[in-house]
């Protein structure tokens, strides 16, 4: 998989987080689980976020579409606060959200009816709906289960469902909450696919919270938590070459990346911020002409 390239002019923002705190309850003897959070998150942008557990990712999630609101400081959502409560459905309908479990976010027992869920619950008409429904499953590449029943499929063929029932709503920004931490190896690949092209080709924005660091390197941006807070974020590159770093908060880095640091220990002259075996194998090659191997 590869990534689009991306045009030099900034995007345009989607989400703004001005000094956003945050505890769960009211009593303030309770600690913060979000610190002081500023980040602009552009229109049509791939952003990952990745943190140790505890971290605040999910409940970072949570704000983009006002599941939750902040304690202290603003999330805004095209304009709108996320503390106006005239503004949750609204913004509701530009974010959607997907979570870990697909299982418990398939309603119905057929595809197609599920995907058109949200839609009639928006009051959206019944030609509207089916065009929706049809477009949102092409999308995802789930055309041909559209009269399956949801519980015959695999697990990231439930996720897809999962993203086709957000797209049907017509979404800005789709928010995913460590959508293959349940899902084998091709069910993730299945996942990050559709959602990087959705992305690439639909202009969509994605949020995508995940503990996978090579799912993370396929994202424009990586921001990284620790105990509540932006310590780090960057590009992908930027980001995972900071192994240091990343390894003393308890995360990992691809494993790519690792092999690449060890390498240049023993005075294999690669770079710093490979990611892929595409680019490790390339890299190699190219020390190995280098030595007339």
């Amino acid at each position: 998989m590869t990534t689009k390239t991306r045009s030099d002019r900034p995007p345009k923002p989607l989400i703004e987080i001005e000094n956003l705190a945050f505890r769960y309850g009211q009593d303030e003897d309770e600690p913060l689980v979000l610190k002081g959070i500023d980040l602009t998150i552009g229109s049509g942008e791939f952003v990952a976020i990745i943190g140790p557990n505890g971290s605040g990712k999910s409940t970072l999630a949570k704000h983009l579409n006002a599941l939750l609101v902040p304690t202290e400081g603003s999330v805004r959502v095209d304009g709108m606060d996320t503390r106006s409560k005239e503004h949750t459905w609204s913004i509701r309908q530009r974010v959607g959200m997907v979570f870990q479990n697909p299982d418990n976010q398939i309603v119905a027992t057929v595809v197609e009816e599920d995907v058109a869920f949200g839609p009639e619950n928006l009051g959206v008409e019944t030609e509207e709906i089916r065009r929706r429904v049809d477009l949102a499953l092409k999308e995802v590449r789930m055309g041909d289960c559209a009269k399956n029943p949801p519980h015959a499929l695999s697990g990231g063929q439930k996720q897809r469902v999962a993203i086709a029932g957000v797209l049907a709503m017509k979404p800005k920004c789709i928010v995913l909450d460590e959508p293959t931490a349940m899902l084998d190896p091709v069910g993730r690949s299945e996942v990050l696919e559709t959602v990087r092209r959705l992305c690439d080709e639909e202009g969509i924005t994605i949020v995508y919270v995940t503990h996978f660091m090579e799912e993370a390197s396929f994202a424009d941006r990586v921001i990284v938590l620790n105990e509540g807070m932006v310590v780090l974020q960057g590009s992908p590159r930027g980001v995972f070459t900071e192994v240091e770093l990343l390894k003393g908060i308890g995360l990992d880095v691809p494993e790519m990346t690792e092999l690449a640091v060890r390498l240049r220990r023993r005075n294999i002259d690669i770079p710093a911020d490979i990611l892929t075996v595409d680019e490790m194998m390339a890299a190699l090659r190219r020390v190995w002409e280098g030595r007339g191997v």
